[in-house]
């Protein structure tokens, strides 16, 4: 046996049997309950047990820049964006679902609730910018669309775990 042919058993190209595409999986959806809108939670914890002081200034500060920054980047090229993603998610829908391509499948089942986070993400962004929260309501909003995050990536998870099944157990009857 050669050096590419154990790589290439260690590292299988099919995507819902391999286990590092479940943990890509796994990582993006960690990572994405974890960084609410650029934010890490331990900081909106850490500033909800100070209730004032230098913990939630550095809260409110990193929420106004990473606000101000989602809000400029869609206000500049959200148009061509959103088109781009959409353009993307149909190419990867279409090459998955109607050429049966698993890897397009996967990709796919992967980046369209992320989608959703994001329009989530630059709507409460811009929630942010307008209102200019502070205090215990910047924490709850942030902790609530930390909840709408890990709702997502539940059901985003559940999903795929359910399509990967489906997928590899009629690969074997077929």
């Amino acid at each position: 046996m050669d050096w590419y042919t154990s790589v290439l058993e260690i590292i299988d190209t099919r995507s819902f049997t391999s286990v590092w595409y479940w943990i890509v999986v796994a990582v993006t959806w960690s990572t994405t309950a974890h960084w609410t809108l650029g934010v890490p939670f331990d900081a909106v914890t850490r500033a909800r047990r100070a209730e004032s002081g230098p913990a939630q200034d550095d809260l409110e500060a990193l929420v106004r820049i990473n606000a101000n920054r989602l809000v400029h980047i869609f206000d500049v090229s959200g148009a061509w964006l959103v088109a781009f993603g959409f353009f993307v998610l149909s190419g990867l829908a279409l090459l998955g679902f109607w050429y049966r391509v698993e890897i397009a499948q996967a990709v796919f089942l992967l980046i369209a609730p992320l989608s959703l986070v994001a329009a989530l993400s630059v709507r409460a962004a811009r929630n942010f910018k307008v209102g200019g929260m502070t205090g215990h309501l910047l924490r709850s909003r942030l902790a609530r669309q930390r909840f709408f995050n890990q709702v997502i990536g539940l059901v985003s998870i559940f999903i795929t775990a359910f399509w990967g099944m489906w997928h590899n157990l009629s690969a074997t009857v077929l």
